[in-house]
């Protein structure tokens, strides 16, 4: 129990560079181009400031760009009123923060989406700088404190989805071929990963059975050639490749960053004492970084995998001699 707490210290730190930048994001918009220069002005110091002209262009970069902690928008604006905008990003970006500046009286449009959880507060123009500057900081508290409860029940419900699904495959799975890839499946769509292989182990050497997922053909399926996953044999412990100019990369993992690789965990899986596979999942930079407490659910998962593949090994071999 030791190794994998150390396991986890190790790697964790290794993930250190992968973190949510310390800056959090912020959209602004308005169609007057002095306005959003002096919320940039505003914000720059505390946010990473991004900038639009109009509602429609706002959606436009929040789909290149992804999810903000906090947007203001200006009510009044041609083709779009900020509120309309906001509650456009309601449903792909529930966490975000919104706020409204206005300088009219808008009060059924602002009531409506106060009410309907599109605005978190409006401020009237002129606005107060550090009147805005106080909102801003609550609203960005606001979203982290969301955020945090997002990811908790997100990975509850991982947690739970992954393990019905090794114990259905465990139940309906003969051999243990046919198991291997339901199980890649499930932890590469449970972990937001590009690819996941699960590969089985004799006599401390991968062997041929393997199953695999993923979400491009550049990805080898197979660990077969793999540094991290002979590391990870030869040593029964976690590994970890994380492409950061900080580390100093492993021999034979410049095939990681020739596939656009920004991590790459590979799991050993033991079940009694016993290697009966490796587990890789692989990440892209725009995939979701894995924090400590996600490793530990990923190890607790794969030591499952381990009971499954000894089961249906069981069962295998026991059809094999009746």
């Amino acid at each position: 129990m030791d190794n994998v707490i150390s396991d986890f210290e190790r790697i964790s730190r290794q993930l250190m560079s992968l973190e949510r930048p310390k800056k959090p994001k912020m959209l602004v918009v308005d169609d007057e181009p002095d306005n959003l220069d002096l919320l940039y002005r505003t914000f720059r110091r505390d946010f990473q400031v991004l900038r639009a002209e109009s509602g429609v262009s706002a959606l436009s970069m929040l789909s290149s760009e992804g999810e903000v902690a906090v947007i203001i928008s200006d009510q009044r604006m041609p083709e779009m009123k900020g509120t309309e905008f906001l509650s456009k990003t309601v449903p792909d970006f529930p966490d975000t923060v919104r706020i409204i500046l206005t300088g009219f009286t808008d009060v059924e449009d602002l009531v409506e989406a106060i009410n309907a959880g599109q605005v978190y507060k409006y401020i009237t123009k002129p606005w107060d700088p550090h009147e805005l500057r106080v909102v801003v900081q609550r609203a960005a508290e606001t979203y982290e404190l969301l955020k945090q409860r997002t990811e908790e029940l997100h990975r509850a419900q991982a947690q739970t989805a992954l393990l019905a699904t090794i114990v259905q495959v465990t139940q309906e799975s003969e051999r243990l071929d046919a198991c291997l890839e339901p199980i890649a499946k499930a932890f590469g769509e449970n972990f937001n990963a590009n690819a996941c292989i699960l590969q089985l182990v004799e006599r401390n050497r991968l062997s041929s059975t393997r199953g695999s997922y993923t979400l491009s053909d550049t990805f080898e399926d197979s660990l077969d050639n793999d540094p991290l996953a002979q590391e990870a044999i030869k040593t029964s412990e976690l590994q970890v490749w994380v492409d950061a100019s900080s580390t100093t990369p492993p021999a034979g993992t410049e095939r990681y960053k020739n596939a656009g690789l920004q991590t790459h965990l590979v799991i050993p899986i033991i079940y009694r004492g016993e290697l009966l596979a490796v587990l890789s999942l692989q990440w892209k930079p725009k995939s979701a970084a894995i924090r400590e407490d996600e490793l530990k659910l990923i190890h607790l998962s794969a030591q499952q995998v381990g009971l499954a593949i000894a089961n249906v090994r069981s069962y295998q071999s026991a059809i094999g001699n009746g």
